[in-house]
């Protein structure tokens, strides 16, 4: 049976079967034909862009959806200049460890999550590419990818957030930047969350149950986020009196780096009765060790972790974690560098908020 469409195609009758849907390609031209405007028009409404009257916007959209009108990317480039395009860089090296291991990468998901999400939202495409640490290569890597891609706008995760370098090399090129853990602003798209009010805020709810030895288990130093933890975890020991009996030990984000540190405390004379771990990988190696060397959690040991990742909500116990607004700060880089290509604006610092998320790793300090 033939299934009709009732929009009128210019020629006198409507378009006939879906065997002739799929015979003849849907052009722009055909869409606004059947909604009685204009081919700029039709095109201003594929592309997101303002001054279009309300009833003309959903005349043109029920037009695109009968028809099964799908924008050519390549058309839609050529015709405005901008390439609907936004390219976010991610550490390699660290990426693919955890996709070889098996570990997987929350991190990766939370960042596709909130860009590909935003990016639909406004008829943009978010493409994903692992660029290397190193300065050299890391220069060469990105201006490859830009050269051959277009991007409307590029979002730079730490490290590479932290490397001045490659923000200049775009600003070279007039391609707009967005730097997660920045907060300079300028020319930038600085996204970041309170990384040293995040670690303060976990080591007050340790200190608020009664620890005092409190260790923290720090990622990479070369992440400017990790830093800034580290330093806020110091500074809130020291104002507790405590900074001379503070312990930081570096896991670098790896697991069995910080099985190891975590194994070399709780043999301590004098153990840490709590650890902020830096992310949810190094808090699972707590977990491990702890359990491996017979310490219960949290009766004689809390845990914090960073990132709230899902797997911490199944964890045993649930783990205690910062929420780390990982999909939020992507969508609103997204968001700001969209509106740059439009030259709406969008530079500037936007800060997006943590969490404390309590659960059944934290608990009062052993007597």
């Amino acid at each position: 049976m033939s299934v009709h469409i009732g929009v009128d195609l210019g020629h006198g009758q409507c378009m006939g079967s879906n065997a002739e849907l799929v015979r003849r390609n849907v052009t722009i031209e055909d869409v606004a034909r059947a909604a009685g405007v204009s081919r700029q028009t039709v095109s201003r409404v594929i592309n997101r862009s303002p001054n279009v009257k309300p009833a003309v916007r959903e005349r043109i959209e029920a037009a695109v959806e009968q028809l099964g009108y799908v924008a050519n990317l390549s058309a839609r480039r050529m015709g405005g200049g901008r390439s609907f395009l936004i390219l976010a860089i991610n550490d390699r090296a660290r990426t693919v460890e955890n996709w070889q291991a098996g570990r997987g990468n929350d991190w990766v998901d939370q960042m596709l999550f909130g860009g590909m999400t935003e990016c639909q939202r406004h008829g943009y495409h978010l493409l994903f590419e692992l660029v290397d640490t190193a300065p050299d290569l890391s220069r060469r890597q990105l201006s490859a990818a830009v050269a051959g891609l277009r991007p409307d706008g590029v979002i730079l995760t730490p490290p590479h957030s932290d490397n001045d370098e490659l923000a200049a090399l775009l600003a070279q090129r007039g391609i707009p930047c967005a730097r997660i853990g920045r907060r300079e602003g300028g020319r930038c798209v600085d996204v970041f969350m309170d990384e040293a009010g995040a670690s303060a805020e976990a080591t007050r709810h340790l200190l608020g149950l009664g620890h005092r030895r409190v260790a923290y288990l720090a990622g990479d130093p070369s992440y400017g986020n990790s830093r800034l933890r580290v330093e806020g975890f110091r500074t809130t020991m020291a104002q507790a009196g405590l900074g001379e009996a503070l312990l930081v030990g570096t896991g670098d984000f790896q697991f069995d780096r910080a099985a190891e540190v975590v194994a070399e405390w709780l043999r301590a004379p004098a153990p840490p009765t709590a650890i902020i771990a830096d992310n949810d990988q190094i808090a699972f190696a707590v977990l491990h060790v702890a359990d491996r060397e017979g310490v219960a959690i949290p009766r004689r040991l809390s845990m914090v972790s960073f990132e709230d990742t899902p797997g911490v909500r199944f964890s045993v116990p649930p783990m205690t974690a910062i929420r780390q607004p990982t999909a939020e700060m992507i969508a609103t880089a997204c968001d700001r560098l969209i509106a740059q290509s439009r030259g709406d604006g969008g530079e500037g610092c936007y800060p997006t908020p943590f969490g404390l998320m309590v659960r059944e790793t934290t608990g009062p300090a052993p007597e």
